[in-house]
C-alpha cells in the first residue's frame, strides 16, 4: 500500500461514562480533523444517525457529541444472524480559547456530521504594517 492510500479504520466501541438510561453499545465515530486560517472543520462519521438525533452540547470549553440510532429491526422481527451491530455515537474533545464557540455551526447529511469551529479574532493571522521614518 502506498502512503496515499486510505486505510478504513474499523468502527470501535467504548465504555460509557456513568449511567446511561438508554441501553445498547456506544461507538466511537471516526473524526477527521482540518484547519484553514479561519477555521476548524471538524468531520465525523455517524452512519444510521438521522439530524434531528445528533446533540451537541458545550460546557465549560468541553464539546460532546452524541447521536442515537435507532434498531434496525422492526416489530415483530427476530434477530437471526447480526454482523453489524448499531448502537449510539459519543465522542468528546476540550476546546481551547482559540474557537468562537458563539460561531459554531453544524450540519448533517448522509450519516456524516460537519462541524464548523471559527477561530476567534486573536487567533486568525494578521499582518502587521511596518511604518517607514
Amino acid at each position: 500500500m502506498n502512503e496515499k492510500e486510505l486505510t478504513p479504520k474499523h468502527k470501535e466501541e467504548v465504555q460509557a461514562k456513568g449511567e446511561r438510561v438508554r441501553p445498547g453499545r456506544i461507538f466511537l465515530p471516526a473524526v477527521d480533523i482540518f484547519e484553514t486560517p479561519e477555521a476548524l472543520t471538524l468531520v465525523a462519521d455517524m452512519p444510521g444517525v438521522p439530524g434531528d438525533k445528533v446533540t451537541i452540547d458545550i460546557k465549560d470549553n468541553h464539546l460532546v457529541i452524541s447521536g442515537e440510532v435507532s434498531p434496525a429491526q422492526a416489530a415483530g422481527e427476530n434477530m437471526l444472524l447480526q454482523e453489524y451491530h448499531t448502537g449510539d455515537f459519543l465522542r468528546e474533545f476540550q476546546l481551547g480559547s482559540l474557537i468562537d464557540q458563539g460561531r459554531i455551526e453544524a450540519s448533517m447529511k448522509d450519516g456524516v456530521l460537519h462541524l464548523l469551529l471559527p477561530k476567534a479574532e486573536k487567533a486568525k493571522p494578521r499582518k502587521i504594517e511596518v511604518k517607514v521614518g
